[in-house]
């Protein structure tokens, strides 16, 4: 560090988060076109003249495809690399979001939303994977956390994008859609001057060309010990999937996959996908109008607990910040039942518990999953083993948004919230029991920890 200039220190970190923003504009898609169905589904059911279970259909046709996105990505990615793949998923994006705006009925608009769920898919694996693998271990959280900011500003622009175009009319969903295209293509457009990953270069055997990307992304010294740090761990892979299953690795599968289903079931999404629907139906009915805004102070307070959660998590570390999360979220929950039990027409206040709800979810489910998701293992099968993860976290996210509804006539409101608090409390103690500190290590240490 000490044979490093001020001025060329100062280049190697605006080039590490220069990279790091372009990979999480898969972030800013992936969460537009998830949350641009809230405010569509208010029209595009009344054009559509959908039942519930048809509704149920419509919002979970996306993330059906993000369940194939994401198990093609593992294997696809190293074989191809992470760069090449985030290409096809910018190019799929655009495509789909100008499908989903021109469909005749719900089959082609659900196929639209499942060919934009293949882009989620992918993007959803390989952004924080390769912002991971191109991160130094000491801003490595930051960095991955720039990804779930880029999701929730994405989130933050559909609900805002909606309550903008609502004043269309019923044609106004269309309009919704077809303006995700616009960032798709700017995706497409930065992707193409980057680098590919180091870790994927080194297990290509692309050495020379390994140690120059991370000649780019560290001081000089630094980046001969991470090269060579990544040859030795690289060396002592064998990379067949069957690893993931051995004594060695089982245990961060393990605590991979429940995470992802864990920060899925306790119910974020059912606000994110839903909120003009409880708005409009179950709170004193609201207008499409009022919901769509509400909607978006709902994005804003997800926008802006993310963002304290990046100066947060490399201070405290992944582990309190899970918990702090979940126990929040569950208490959060408790309270939103009992008013739907008690007052469901006092938009306030059930607005007003929905947002701190949100912001526990912002400040530790949502971007310290992802964090420990591509931490836990080794370079030769990472993107194999997100795979296998993200594919769970979909198809967990999938079973939450094609079920809320149903689940809300069977319970009522305050029901199905309960019992997501109890999942709450679950995830709570899994963290606390299971997950171990991850915080400041490099890639390479928290793979020999599961060896050693």
């Amino acid at each position: 560090m000490s044979g490093s200039s001020p001025s060329a220190l100062s280049r190697t970190r605006f080039y590490v988060y220069a990279v790091s923003l372009v990979a999480a504009l898969g972030g800013l898609l992936f969460g537009f076109d998830i949350a641009i169905i809230n405010g569509a589904l208010v029209f595009l059911k009344r054009e559509f003249g959908l039942s519930d279970v048809q509704t149920e259909l419509a919002a979970s046709a996306l993330l059906a495809g993000c369940i194939f996105g994401a198990a093609a990505a593992g294997a696809l990615s190293d074989r191809y690399g992470r760069r090449r793949l985030l290409l096809v998923a910018a190019a799929l994006f655009g495509l789909s979001a100008v499908a989903a705006a021109a469909p005749r009925n719900l089959t082609e608009f659900a196929g639209a939303r499942f060919a934009g769920g293949l882009a989620i898919g992918v993007a959803s694996v390989l952004s924080p994977l390769y912002i991971a693998e191109m991160s130094p271990a000491r801003i490595r959280g930051r960095l991955v956390s720039i990804n779930q900011l880029a999701i929730v500003i994405g989130i933050l622009l559909a609900y805002w994008v909606s309550w903008l175009l609502a004043d269309l009319g019923l044609v106004s969903w269309r309009w919704m859609f077809a303006s995700a295209a616009v960032p798709s293509l700017l995706f497409f457009a930065a992707l193409i001057p980057l680098p590919e990953s180091p870790r994927w270069l080194v297990k290509e055997d692309r050495i020379a060309e390994a140690g120059r990307v991370l000649g780019r992304l560290n001081p000089p010294e630094e980046a001969e010990r991470e090269l060579e740090s990544i040859r030795q761990a690289v060396a002592e892979e064998s990379g067949s999937l069957a690893e993931l299953f051995r004594p060695g690795l089982r245990r961060p599968l393990l605590i991979a996959v429940s995470l992802a289903i864990l920060q899925q079931i306790t119910g974020v999404n059912t606000i994110l996908f839903y909120g003009s629907v409880i708005f409009t139906e179950h709170v004193g009915n609201q207008s499409a109008s009022a919901a769509l805004l509400a909607n978006v102070v709902i994005g804003f307070t997800n926008f802006v607990f993310t963002i304290v959660s990046l100066f947060i998590i490399d201070r405290i570390g992944r582990r309190a910040i899970l918990m702090l999360a979940a126990g929040g979220m569950g208490a959060s929950l408790t309270v939103l039942g009992l008013l739907f039990k008690l007052q469901p027409d006092a938009a306030y206040p059930i607005l007003a518990v929905i947002l701190v709800f949100v912001a526990f979810f912002a400040v530790g489910m949502g971007p310290g999953v992802w964090v420990v998701m591509s931490e836990l293992f080794p370079t030769r099968i990472r993107g194999r083993a997100m795979a296998i993860a993200t594919v769970t976290l979909w198809s967990a996210c999938t079973l939450l948004t094609f079920t809320f509804l149903s689940l809300v006539n069977a319970l009522g409101p305050y029901g199905t919230f309960w019992l997501y608090a109890g999942i709450c409390a679950f995830t709570f103690l899994f963290v606390w029991k299971a997950v171990p500190e991850t915080k400041g290590r490099t890639l390479e240490e928290i793979e020999r920890s599961w060896t050693a």
